[in-house]
């Protein structure tokens, strides 16, 4: 395993920011963490980096205790936080030369070129990091982290305050790099997770709620919403009675929406419904809720 944490807690004083937390993160894999604001993300982020100890627990990176090896685990690790830390008044192969020196690597110039070339920098190596647009910031934070060729990255809301154009770059440099790394990455944007992850970790509150394969995450949270309107008045405790009826909302007296775990069986029981009561079906919808549904089930927040 790349990433193995093991029952973390962390303390702000007497609110508990991450608690008793554990997951597994394999080699090669991209994964999504997701979280309402004040959850408990970063501090999981930076206690896996090394940059906060966590008050109880295990962490492990590529096999090394986190706690034991600080810089044996930090040399595996890529980190790119939340605020990208930047010198705007260094030029852009300034500045990785000065991460490269940090970081021991062997053959700078050559490395420098090729995180440039990886990140799509190219065209903006030559100036200075104050000069060039927030996407183009994030490509020099992403190409610092990757300097010293680390198995792990981190990645702390990457694509946060980019333009469309910008979140699809960046995207796509995510998505390139997640073929022979280790990525765990934050994001507020639900379509990135299911462009990017097969799997993504939910937390909410210091705990995590979620921890699944998206299909498997789909199959086990997913409740069809059908929206009937009768042409005749409907009491909602009629509808209630409708077998395979999770939850009935009331638009108006015509109009409902109902909650199913199987709606080809609900629409099959509201045929049968409605020749036994005399009414009529004037329209039939069925949708099938979203990610966004999902995670608001699971944290009772928007994300």
């Amino acid at each position: 395993m790349s990433i193995k944490v093991e029952n973390i807690v962390k303390k702000y004083g007497e609110q508990i920011a991450v608690n008793q937390v554990s997951f597994e993160v394999g080699d090669a894999e991209i994964i999504g963490f997701l979280g309402p604001n004040g959850a408990g993300k970063s501090t999981t982020m930076k206690m896996i980096t090394g940059y906060l100890q966590p008050d109880a627990g295990k962490i492990y990176v590529c096999g090394i205790l986190v706690e034991g090896e600080a810089i044996a685990t930090k040399q595996k690790i890529g980190y790119l936080p939340e605020s990208n830390p930047l010198y705007y008044e260094m030029y852009v192969r300034e500045y990785l030369g000065m991460m490269a020196e940090l970081q021991e690597v062997a053959h700078p110039k050559d490395r420098i070129e090729e995180v440039i070339k990886l990140t799509g920098l190219g065209s903006e190596a030559h100036k200075e990091i104050g000069q060039l647009s927030k996407g183009y910031k994030q490509r020099v934070g992403l190409a610092a982290a990757l300097i010293h060729d680390p198995e792990v990255l981190i990645l702390d809301e990457p694509t946060t305050g980019l333009d469309p154009n910008q979140i699809i770059e960046i995207r796509e440099v995510i998505r390139s790099l997640g073929k022979n790394k280790t990525i765990l990455f934050s994001t507020h944007i639900l379509q990135e997770v299911e462009a990017l992850c097969n799997r993504v970790i939910v937390i909410s509150k210091g705990k995590i709620v979620a921890d699944n394969r998206i299909e498997e995450l789909r199959d086990a949270k997913t409740v069809s919403i059908i929206n009937v309107q009768f042409k005749e008045k409907t009491a909602k405790d009629l509808l209630t009675q409708i077998p395979g009826v999770l939850g009935v909302e009331s638009i108006d007296d015509y109009n409902w929406s109902l909650e199913s775990a199987d709606s080809e069986k609900l629409n099959k029981e509201l045929i049968g419904f409605t020749l036994q009561h005399s009414l009529n079906i004037v329209s039939l919808q069925t949708q099938t809720r979203r990610l966004e549904d999902i995670f608001r089930e699971l944290t009772g927040d928007v994300i």
